[in-house]
């Protein structure tokens, strides 16, 4: 217990800032990817999965969503948790998100449900040091912990493309989303930068719901698209993804929803986009 207690303390003077609990709607400040490109030196990055959970920030004392809400999770899920900020995803398992954002959103948590969630580290907070030296704390906090569904996200590394293209299809092929590269030498920052890229077998973005296309045939008196709007203004529909359900109910309007597509048109609209999910920051 000790050596447990002297190894955090030596973590906690490394730090340069604590998160503060956020008050304000926009949340506490995160890193946000870049889109990977193919000149890209993936000798420089570290390489892990890109899971399809729901993004929490812990400040060493509370767990809040990226809107900045406060996480629902019973006090046992975070109770020996380290003392220290984390970033990382609540998740379940491949292609379940749908049945994790229904147990994180409810304001009464359900034991059962929780002892399903695990939570997946990739980013210490307001560390100093480069990114493989955070990766290096991480490992040792997650170890120290000792917490069964408390993980340090898997970071390696890559000879070169083809190498990184080869872990890419067997991520796919095990029904995860895609990849991503976080450069191994840079310090720890917040907001869109290109020291953390995603690399997925298409692109994807979001875009708000104005309006609705009525149904024919089998689809008559439903939705047969959504009307969106990006942000820069452009509108355009989206009718591939959509089950029934949404079509009887489709999201308000206003609701921003994310979306996948292969590339642009030369009119600066998504080319075969397809319905993911309503975007949701509790």
């Amino acid at each position: 217990m000790a050596g447990l207690k002297h190894t955090l303390v030596v973590f906690a003077l490394a730090w340069t800032a604590w998160l503060p609990h956020p008050a304000c709607a926009d949340g506490p400040a995160m890193l946000l990817a870049e889109v990977y490109a193919a000149n890209v030196d993936v000798t420089q990055y570290w390489i892990s999965e890109k899971f399809d959970g729901v993004r929490a920030q812990w400040d060493g004392n509370t767990l809040h969503f990226r809107g900045g809400g406060i996480v629902p999770a019973p006090a046992w899920f975070t109770a020996n948790f380290p003392a220290l900020p984390l970033d990382g995803e609540l998740w379940i398992g491949r292609g379940r998100f749908d049945a994790l954002s229904g147990t994180v959103r409810k304001i009464e948590a359900v034991d059962a449900e929780w002892r399903q969630v695990h939570y997946l580290v990739f980013e210490l907070p307001g560390a100093n040091g480069d990114f493989s030296a955070r990766v290096a704390q991480m490992r040792t906090l997650v170890a120290l912990a000792a917490v069964p569904w408390l993980h340090a996200v898997e970071q390696t590394r890559v000879a070169d493309r083809a190498a990184l293209m080869k872990r890419l299809d067997a991520v796919i092929q095990a029904g995860g989303e895609g990849l991503m590269l976080h450069r191994a030498d840079a310090p720890y920052l917040t907001g869109r930068s290109d020291v953390l890229l995603k690399l997925k077998p298409w692109l994807d973005a979001e875009a708000v719901v104005v309006g609705y296309i009525p149904g024919k045939g089998k689809y008559r008196d439903m939705a047969g698209a959504l009307q969106m709007e990006m942000p820069d203004g452009k509108r355009f529909r989206i009718g591939s993804g959509l089950t029934d359900s949404l079509r009887r109910q489709p999201p308000p309007l206003g609701t921003r929803i994310t979306y996948r597509y292969q590339q642009l048109t030369k009119k600066g609209v998504p080319r075969f986009p397809h319905y993911l999910r309503v975007r949701e920051d509790f």
